[in-house]
C-alpha cells in the first residue's frame, strides 16, 4: 500500500511517520502533487501556526490539490483545521473541506489543551473497535465546534469535534500517533478503509 504523508512546514511528521511504521507501513513524505494523487491514502498531519502553513500549500498549489483527493485523507490536528473553511488564528483562509470555522478556546488558564482526554459518541470507521470514553493525546489552543460531520467528541472547556468526517476526508484534533494502543487502532482503522 502506498501512503503519502503531506509534506509542508509544520511538525510533528516524523512522529506519523514512526507511528506507521511500527505498523508495518513505510510512507512517503511528499508535497509533490503526482505522488499524493496517485497514493493509495494521504495523511495531513501538523503542529503549528495556520496562516503560515496555508501560505506554504498556496506557493505550491496543494491548496487547489488537497480537496481534490479522492482517496481516503486523514487531518491530525492542524491538518484537521486547515481542512475547515476558516481558522481564528491569525484570519486564515483554509481548505473548506469542511464547512465550519476554527475557533480560539475562550481565555483561561486552561490554554492551551495538552494531555489526554476522552472521545464520546464515536461513529463511523475510523472507531471501529474503539471503546466510547477511550483516551487519545491533545495538543491545541484552537476547535472545530460540533456538527453533523462530527465522528467523536471531546469536552475541554466546551464540547468540541475530537473527530469528523465528510466524504473521504476524516480529521482528528488529537494525535494517534502520540495514542499509545488506541491510536494505532484509529491509523489501522484508517489504513483499512
Amino acid at each position: 500500500m502506498n501512503i503519502a504523508i503531506v509534506r509542508y512546514n509544520a511538525g510533528n511528521i516524523r512522529s506519523v511517520v514512526h507511528a506507521l511504521r511500527r505498523l508495518g507501513v513505510e510512507p512517503e513524505v511528499t508535497n509533490h502533487p503526482v505522488a499524493l494523487r496517485q497514493a493509495d491514502r494521504v495523511i495531513f498531519p501538523g503542529v503549528g501556526e495556520a496562516s503560515s502553513a496555508m501560505q506554504y500549500l498556496r506557493e505550491r498549489g496543494l491548496d487547489a490539490l488537497i480537496p481534490q483527493l479522492e482517496q481516503p485523507v486523514l487531518g491530525i490536528c492542524l491538518g484537521q483545521q486547515l481542512l475547515c473553511r476558516r481558522s481564528e488564528e491569525n484570519d486564515t483562509a483554509c481548505l473548506g473541506v469542511f464547512p465550519g470555522a476554527i475557533l480560539a478556546f475562550p481565555p483561561d488558564d486552561k490554554v492551551p489543551h495538552i494531555g489526554w482526554n476522552s472521545l464520546g459518541k464515536l461513529r463511523g470507521p475510523l472507531f471501529q473497535g474503539i471503546e466510547e470514553g477511550s483516551h487519545v493525546y491533545f495538543v491545541h489552543g484552537y476547535y472545530a465546534e460540533t456538527g453533523p460531520l462530527t465522528t467523536a467528541v471531546t469536552d475541554y472547556i466546551l464540547p468540541f469535534s475530537a473527530a469528523m468526517q465528510r466524504r473521504n476526508f476524516h480529521a482528528v484534533q488529537f494525535h494517534p500517533e502520540k495514542s499509545g494502543d488506541v491510536g494505532a487502532a484509529i491509523l489501522k482503522n484508517f489504513l483499512t478503509l
